[in-house]
């Protein structure tokens, strides 16, 4: 168990949702404070995106953060080399990768990588559970937890395969579109995805994707062990966001969380 499981496990069992917030490698000169304002302000962890030039994934939000970055000369490297000397102290790191990125380089050295860097765990969303295998094993032997996404359209028996193949958590990819979507009409719809992956995993289960209010942050809660938000952050830092500003917006997303009840 690496330390993207044990925090959120123990934020579980103590009956409290998780936070899980993002931010853009290299998006600014000042990104790794907009890390450090995330995690002072109250999330259990933080995704980090690596840029990439095709982010099949993502919404127009992280699209152009994703482009902003790589318009700045933000590479893995760099971020890499930022990041370890930033000091986040105990909350755990999430590297978001695509699947060119880390095959490209090698994945077990990739995964050595972002481990020395000082992350605790990886998320690659363009990778099926079916042809991760070599993945999740290099994950496990740098001490990274590899977490993988169900969607609205996984049938059950493949969410029980993937509930047990996961690390860190369960990623709950809420509705089928890009990162950042979100419609009021669907809420109902995303809290059914969710309660079947509650269902099968014995890991806490997160629900990503359009989570872009408090108010949606704190109804999302009561259906799962906790959110992550991202598109809504980013929007804001693309819009010129300092960090107390973000600091501010998660310590609302925090504060929404810990008063919903399940």
């Amino acid at each position: 168990m690496a330390a993207v499981e044990t925090a959120l496990s123990q934020a579980r069992a103590a009956g409290r949702p998780s936070l899980v917030t993002y931010v853009t490698g290299g998006i600014r000169d000042d990104w790794t404070d907009l890390l450090a304002a995330m995690i002072g302000a109250g999330a259990d962890a933080v995704e980090i995106g690596l840029p990439f030039s095709d982010p099949m994934l993502d919404g127009p939000t992280i699209q152009q953060a994703s482009s902003t970055a790589i318009g700045r000369g933000a590479n893995t490297a760099a971020i890499l080399a930022e990041l370890h000397d930033a000091g986040t102290g105990d909350v755990p790191l999430i590297a978001l990768a695509y699947a060119n990125q880390a095959c490209g380089r090698g994945i077990d050295a990739y995964c050595h990588e972002l481990a020395d860097a000082g992350f605790s765990g990886m998320i690659i969303p363009d990778l099926p559970v079916a042809e991760a295998g070599d993945y999740l094993d290099a994950a496990s032997e740098a001490g990274l937890d590899a977490t993988l996404m169900v969607t609205p359209a996984t049938p059950q028996e493949q969410i029980q395969v993937i509930a047990g193949r996961t690390r860190g958590f369960l990623y709950v990819m809420s509705v089928m579109a890009t990162t950042g979507s979100a419609n009021e009409r669907d809420d109902a719809r995303r809290w059914a995805v969710a309660a079947r992956a509650v269902r099968h995993s014995p890991l806490p289960v997160l629900i990503g994707f359009g989570i872009d209010t408090p108010g949606r942050a704190a109804a999302a809660a009561r259906h799962a062990d906790g959110v992550i938000v991202a598109s809504a952050l980013m929007r804001r830092v693309l819009d010129g966001a300092t960090s107390t500003d973000i600091a501010r917006a998660v310590a609302d997303l925090r504060t929404a969380v810990d008063g919903a009840r399940r």
